[in-house]
């Protein structure tokens, strides 16, 4: 398990350039790194599709 966890890690350090420094927003005095800021709103985005999405329901009890 630990190795396909090291070829994972491998595999995405190689797709995204993790040494150069972070990328920044600035409105006023807040400031938030874009990554913080994406993972803000995939979170967002899953909430209201638990919210909004219907559960399924049992059959009726007779």
């Amino acid at each position: 398990m630990q190795t396909l966890t090291a070829v994972m890690g491998h595999v995405v350090g190689s797709l995204i350039n993790l040494t150069g420094p972070g990328r920044y927003i600035h409105w006023g005095f807040i400031q938030i790194s874009v990554a913080n800021l994406v993972v803000i709103g995939l979170m967002a985005v899953v909430f209201a599709a638990a919210i909004l999405i219907p559960f399924r329901r049992h059959g009726s009890r007779d």
